[in-house]
C-alpha cells in the first residue's frame, strides 16, 4: 500500500472568509481515505498567478476555482491544465467562458422548461469599430420599441444578457419606464423578459456536486438579507422538482458549482436566472446558510481529488436532446434529465464515499462554527466590506446567524 497525497488548489480572488474556514476544517479533519490499495491524504493550498511554461507539469488534482470567469491568467492556466494534466476544475472553464445567460435560456428552453417570455434587442449604443456604420446601414432593422413591449407584456425586465450581480437590471411596468431604461442602456446588448407577476415565493437553489440548498429569496432586500433563513416551506414534491432542474442545469453545463433562481406562480415553477457558475460564497451575504457551503464543497472536492474524478471537457448535449424529443411529458422528461444529471455528477459513488468516509464532517463542521477562529473569519469578512463604524454590529449579526444554524443542527 502507498502513501498519496492528494492536493487541492484554491484559485482565489477577493475571498476572505470561506478559504479560511476550508483550510481550518480540512485540517482538523485530518482524513485518511484507503482507496484503490493507497492511503491517500489531502492537503490544500492556494494557487498562485505567475508565468507558466505550457508543458510545466500541474501539481493539483482538483483546483476550486474563482476567478476564470474574469481573470484571464488563470482561465488560461486552468484550461492548460485541464488538456495537459486531466486536472479537475470547478468549473469547466470552456462553458463559463462561452455560455451565457442567453445560451442558457436557449438550451433549457430546448429541454421544455418554462422560460419567461424573452426577447432580445439590439444595443441602444455602440463601441467604435470597423464596418460597424455600412452594417448597421445596409442590415440593421427599424424597429417600434413600444410594438415590442406588448408582445413580451408588462411588467417586464430589462436586464443583460450575460454578466451578475444584478448589474442592469431594472424592472418595466409601462412604455414609458421601456423608453427610458433602453435610452439609458448603453452598449449592453439586453434581454426583455416578461415578469411572472405575481408569484408568491422566489427560491434560490445552490448547487455543489449533487448536493442542493433550497433557500427562500428576497432580492429586494438589502445585500445581508436577500438569502433569508428558510427555505420558504416548499412541499416536498416541489423540491424535487427544484433539486432535480438545479442538477439538470448544472450537469448540462458542466457546472459543479452554481445557482439557480426560479419563481413560484400557482404551483409552476419558473426559472429566471441560473447561469451563475462562480455563485457568491460569503458570510456576508450566506451567514446562516454558510457553514452548509463550507460543507458541501469539502466534501465534494474530496470526492473528486480521492477517486480522481475525470474531468469532462466536451459538453455532450445530445443525450439531453434525445429525452427532449421525446413524447414524454415535461415532469417525465425532467426526472430523465435528473437522473442523467445524476449519473453524470456520480450522486451514487459520492453518496457512497460520504458515508464511508466523512461521517464525521458534520460533528466537526459544528465544533468549529463555535471557535474563535471562525469567528475571526466572519470579522475579516466584515473588516473587508463594511466600514469601521458598523463592523462589530455586522460581525455579531452573521456571527449569530451562523450560531442558529448550528442550534437547528
Amino acid at each position: 500500500m502507498a502513501d498519496v497525497r492528494r492536493r487541492i488548489g484554491l484559485s482565489l480572488g477577493a475571498d476572505v472568509c470561506w478559504p479560511i474556514c476550508y483550510e481550518q476544517i480540512l485540517r482538523r479533519l485530518d482524513l485518511t481515505v484507503e482507496m484503490g490499495g493507497d492511503s491517500i491524504g489531502f492537503d490544500v493550498e492556494r494557487v498562485r498567478i505567475e508565468p507558466f511554461y505550457l508543458r510545466q507539469p500541474t501539481s493539483y488534482d482538483v483546483v476550486i476555482d474563482r476567478l476564470t470567469h474574469w481573470y484571464g491568467t488563470s482561465r488560461e492556466w486552468i484550461k492548460k491544465a485541464i488538456l495537459l494534466d486531466g486536472l479537475y476544475v470547478f468549473n469547466n472553464p470552456w462553458s463559463i467562458q462561452s455560455n451565457e445567460k442567453h445560451t442558457s435560456y436557449c438550451a433549457m428552453m430546448r429541454l421544455g422548461m418554462p422560460i419567461p417570455t424573452t426577447w432580445m434587442v439590439p444595443p441602444k449604443g455602440y463601441h467604435t469599430q470597423p464596418d460597424l456604420q455600412v452594417t448597421l446601414e445596409r442590415y440593421a432593422e427599424m424597429f417600434d420599441l413600444a410594438e415590442l413591449g406588448e408582445r413580451v407584456g408588462y411588467p417586464m425586465y430589462i436586464k443583460p444578457y450575460d454578466g451578475g450581480g444584478w448589474a442592469g437590471v431594472s424592472r418595466i411596468d409601462d412604455a414609458d419606464d421601456l423608453q427610458r431604461l433602453y435610452d439609458e442602456s448603453g452598449t449592453y446588448l439586453m434581454h426583455l423578459q416578461q415578469a411572472v407577476d405575481p408569484h408568491d415565493l422566489f427560491i434560490r437553489c445552490v448547487g455543489l456536486g449533487p448536493q442542493v440548498r433550497i433557500i427562500r429569496y428576497d432580492p429586494s432586500a438589502p445585500l445581508h438579507d436577500r438569502y433569508t433563513t428558510d427555505d420558504g416551506d416548499v412541499p416536498d414534491d416541489q423540491r424535487q422538482h427544484l433539486v432535480d432542474t438545479t442538477l439538470t442545469i448544472n450537469a448540462f453545463f458542466g457546472w459543479d458549482f452554481n445557482s439557480c433562481e426560479a419563481l413560484r406562480q400557482d404551483t409552476t415553477w419558473f426559472p429566471i436566472d441560473f447561469a451563475n457558475p462562480c455563485p457568491d460564497s460569503q458570510v456576508t451575504s450566506l451567514h446562516y446558510h454558510f457553514p452548509w457551503l463550507i460543507g458541501a464543497n469539502l466534501r465534494w472536492s474530496l470526492f473528486c481529488a480521492a477517486t480522481k474524478r475525470p474531468v469532462r471537457p466536451n459538453l455532450d448535449w445530445q443525450p439531453f436532446f434525445d429525452i427532449a424529443d421525446t413524447d414524454a411529458s415535461y415532469p417525465e422528461k425532467l426526472s430523465q434529465y435528473a437522473a442523467l444529471a445524476r449519473t453524470r455528477l456520480q450522486a451514487d459513488e459520492f453518496d457512497e464515499f460520504c458515508d464511508a468516509h466523512l461521517p464525521h464532517l458534520d460533528e466537526i463542521l459544528h465544533d468549529f462554527f463555535g471557535s474563535d477562529m471562525a469567528h475571526d473569519a466572519v470579522r475579516q469578512k466584515v473588516v473587508a466590506m463594511y466600514p469601521e463604524h458598523e463592523v462589530d454590529d455586522f460581525t455579531e449579526m452573521f456571527w449569530q446567524r451562523i450560531q442558529d444554524w448550528r442550534n437547528d443542527r
